[in-house]
């Protein structure tokens, strides 16, 4: 007996000194997302909520909370990226829930489109509230957790920061905006393990064209003696219309839970509805290259160019 309980002792002391297995990382993971109330927000929270994991869904309106919270895995936050109380606010819920937070999606957005040289700075300062101080806000209070995960951070930008055109220039102003926070951002969290990445959606159906016709209305905004009244005719007459043309939100999403999820995500994800919007989109690109190489002191030729952008392909299979 006496032998038996010196080998239980020394069994016991030798299984005190080796090493516990390393703990399972939850299957479940918790994201929030802002705007998550109607279109590609909502689409977004359903699809990364039927795939099992936990979603803080971004809402401002007791309705769509309402909605929000009847959906499985998904709790609705109250949260308006305007307001630094309902930012702190959420924080705090997801902190005191203990799941941690595994993703960010900077998804609230709102479109202004006016004519730069007449907007107002009321309509100018809405724009970049929402679209640019939005996500910056959001981010930085968010940080710490997602720090502490090793996370995702990631923002639905647009075709719209790489393109622009006539009445698009506030929108086109913050997403393109929204490029550079990205790369900046992503370079700063890549020494906490924090991957960093933009959504760049072309033209999907969504409610921001009626909420534009609903703020402009609101607004007393008309193309009476406007110099861009022809254009502005045209924008309004496709608002009323109630015009829903564009692709099915549910690719966006797909880009957003790759993002998220997938082992080798991307800094951009560009997904479009169709090849001619791929196109334009990238022939921007180019000419931008084009531009900046043009008469410049250290110009590169064709050949060059040809080899740099082998390069730089071969570094992003």
């Amino acid at each position: 007996m006496t032998r038996l309980l010196c080998i239980i002792t020394a069994v016991l002391a030798l299984g005190a000194t080796l090493p516990l297995p390393a703990a399972e990382e939850p299957s479940q993971k918790a994201v929030l997302i802002t705007g998550a109330s109607t279109g590609l927000g909502r689409a977004m929270a359903e699809l990364i909520a039927s795939r099992g994991h936990f979603v803080y869904a971004g809402a401002r309106k007791d309705s769509d909370i309402a909605e929000l919270n009847a959906i499985d895995n998904i709790q609705a936050v109250r949260l308006d990226v305007t307001k630094q109380q309902d930012i702190d606010a959420a924080v705090r819920t997801v902190t005191e829930a203990g799941r941690g937070l595994h993703g960010l999606v900077n998804n609230a957005g709102v479109a202004v489109i006016l004519p730069l040289i007449e907007i107002e700075e009321q309509d100018f300062d809405f724009q970049m509230a929402v679209n640019l101080y939005g996500p910056f806000r959001v981010t930085k209070a968010f940080a710490p957790l997602i720090i502490e995960s090793k996370g995702r951070i990631t923002t639905t930008g647009s075709i719209s920061g790489i393109l622009s055109s006539t009445l698009f220039g506030p929108y086109s102003m913050s997403k393109h905006a929204m490029e550079a926070f990205t790369d900046s951002l992503a370079v700063e969290m890549e020494r906490f393990g924090v991957h960093v990445s933009i959504i760049e959606p072309g033209n999907y159906r969504s409610d921001i064209g009626a909420n534009i016709a609903r703020r402009m209305k609101a607004r007393n905004l008309s193309a009476e003696g406007s110099r861009y009244r022809e254009d502005l005719e045209r924008l309004m007459g496709r608002l009323d219309g109630g015009e829903t043309t564009g692709g099915d939100p549910a690719e966006v999403a797909e880009a957003a839970y790759r993002a998220l999820f997938e082992d080798n995500p991307k800094r951009r994800y560009m997904v479009v509805p169709n090849e001619r919007q791929a196109e334009i989109t990238i022939r921007k690109a180019i000419e931008e290259l084009v531009q900046l190489n043009q008469a410049q002191k250290y110009r590169y030729d064709r050949d060059r160019l040809v080899q740099m952008l082998g390069e730089i392909m071969a570094e992003n299979p």
